[in-house]
């Protein structure tokens, strides 16, 4: 299956669990891609203990998943992107919609 998860949001426990789902689909053989879209693009800021989406993010591109983050986006928050927050376009966005078998937001 082709998975795409669309993010909005940055509470650290709604975007822990989107990951979690993420690299649990990888360990399955699916193809995963995650966007990054509103606040989500914000993903590499969150800071909490117990919900650890950085390592969650980390472990999801080692594992072979992808993250794009909407470029306009990070231009609204004056930034440039990062590895976990890779710069990205609308066409990304639809390329992977277009692509998925199944889309899910959070």
């Amino acid at each position: 299956m082709k998975l795409a998860l669309v993010l909005t949001v940055t509470e650290a426990e709604a975007v822990f669990n989107a990951l979690r789902l993420a690299n649990y689909a990888l360990e399955q053989g699916d193809v995963v891609g995650v966007f990054l879209l509103g606040k989500a693009v914000e993903l590499d800021q969150i800071e909490d203990p117990r919900f650890n989406a950085r390592e969650q993010a980390e472990a999801f591109l080692t594992a072979g998943g992808s993250i794009h983050a909407c470029g306009a986006c990070l231009k609204l928050r004056n930034s440039e992107g990062s590895e976990l927050c890779p710069l990205s376009t609308m066409k990304d966005l639809y390329d992977m919609i277009e692509g998925a078998d199944r889309v899910v937001t959070f």
